[in-house]
């Protein structure tokens, strides 16, 4: 894939790391700004992740009937204009609302992201793809509060969401510009009406599903330490809340050291092949885990050794996963692309909330969850070998 075409699709997947991470430090001044406190505050991230979750689902035949362009652009355009609202927004209901078009608007990006690999790459291209776009999700975490903090300094919050709005702009034009129509003047274009029914279909294709809830539960792995995290590394352990980055940053460095890794791995297995091993690889990773805080060391060091690599692997499961989830799904790309970035934030919406239910004061909560996500992983990966696996180089 041309690099040009590969850092439009990379900023277009940083949509929804920016959206989420880039305002984090400023849940307190947004709570004084509204006079309210921190929790309302997060509301406005439900409302994201549910408008990610569902819009997903409306982008996917839209992009399979008119192409990837027309819907993609018109995601960025609301986008833009609902980060704009959030700046300008007078009341908490009015921020509520705007995250969740802002969402609405940015995962177009997510699901055209996916459909436009498909459609230039085949299986074990589009997994080296899927490898280097694994760079945005491994830098956005790192850098993304840094540069939040940066804009509360330096302009209060609401230049967090004009610096939204401009990217979104950016991004706009770029594809604009330098992004072709991918998808084949020769490809049939299927009518909207007839979109619930292709879906349901598509739950019933063996193949997809298992690679897909693959990949979905190694990414509710990952969200799953992302939830859990902040406690155990903050409450349980007492490390300083302003030195929470870096440890955060060194797992974030490790999923991007092995989302590079994985692509030299693709050169001689395919992908089908490498996740029979790094589903095992992962199971392996998060028992350690959970076998080390049963210990509870009195240190967070001996805990952090098994962490870093139980949230590394999933670099190697997450684009392999996925791409075998799409191979064979040219005709409906669009439509694939958004039902697995629906169940990927479904499934990590969860899991996370087991975290809270199964709370103990300790990190036996998060390992467990993690533990239990890498332990389906596994199951669904062999399911899709028996389902019949994905003819590589072909479709």
């Amino acid at each position: 894939m041309p690099l040009k075409i590969l850092l439009i699709l990379g900023g277009l997947s940083a949509f929804g790391p920016l959206a989420i991470d880039l305002y984090l430090p400023a849940f307190p001044a947004m709570a004084a700004s509204y006079a309210t406190d921190i929790e309302h505050i997060q509301l406005s991230m439900s409302a994201y992740f549910i408008g990610l979750a569902s819009g997903q689902l409306f982008y996917g035949p839209i992009a399979d009937r008119y192409g990837r362009r027309k819907p993609l652009l018109f995601g960025i355009a609301l986008f833009a204009m609902a980060s704009l609202a959030c700046a300008l927004a007078p009341t908490l209901e009015w921020l509520l609302a705007a995250r969740f078009a802002q969402a609405l608007g940015g995962c177009a990006g997510m699901v055209v992201t996916r459909a436009v690999v498909r459609d230039l790459c085949k299986p074990i291209e589009a997994a080296r793809a899927f490898s280097q776009l694994m760079l945005v999700m491994g830098v956005a975490p790192i850098l993304a509060p840094l540069l939040g903090g940066g804009m509360l300094k330096l302009g209060g919050w609401p230049l967090i969401f004009y610096f939204l709005t401009l990217f979104a702009c950016l991004a706009a034009v770029a594809v604009f510009i330098w992004l072709q129509e991918t998808l084949p003047q020769t490809q049939e274009r299927p009518a909207l009406s007839g979109a619930l029914g292709r879906y349901l279909r598509l739950l019933r294709e063996p193949v997809f599903m298992f690679h897909a809830l693959t990949g979905g539960l190694a990414m509710a792995g990952m969200f799953v330490y992302i939830a859990g995290s902040p406690f155990v590394i903050i409450k349980l352990y007492g490390i300083a809340a302003e030195h929470f980055g870096w440890f955060f940053a060194i797992n974030a460095a490790g999923f991007i050291l092995f989302a590079q890794f994985n692509s030299r791995l693709l050169r001689r297995r395919p992908p089908v092949k490498l996740l029979q091993r790094t589903t095992l690889v992962f199971l392996l990773c998060c028992l350690w885990l959970l076998v080390t805080t049963f210990v509870q060391p009195e240190s967070l060091w001996p805990l952090m050794l098994p962490l870093f690599f139980a949230v590394s692997v999933v670099a190697l499961v997450l684009p392999n996963a996925s791409a075998c989830a799409m191979a064979g799904q040219g005709h409906q790309a669009g439509l694939a692309s958004a039902l697995m970035g629906t169940m990927q934030f479904v499934i990590a919406g969860i899991t996370s909330a087991l975290i809270g239910v199964l709370h103990d004061g300790t990190a036996v909560p998060m390992a467990l969850v993690m533990t239990g996500c890498a332990l389906l992983v596994v199951l669904m990966a062999r399911q899709a070998r028996r389902a019949g696996g994905v003819q590589y180089g072909m479709g």
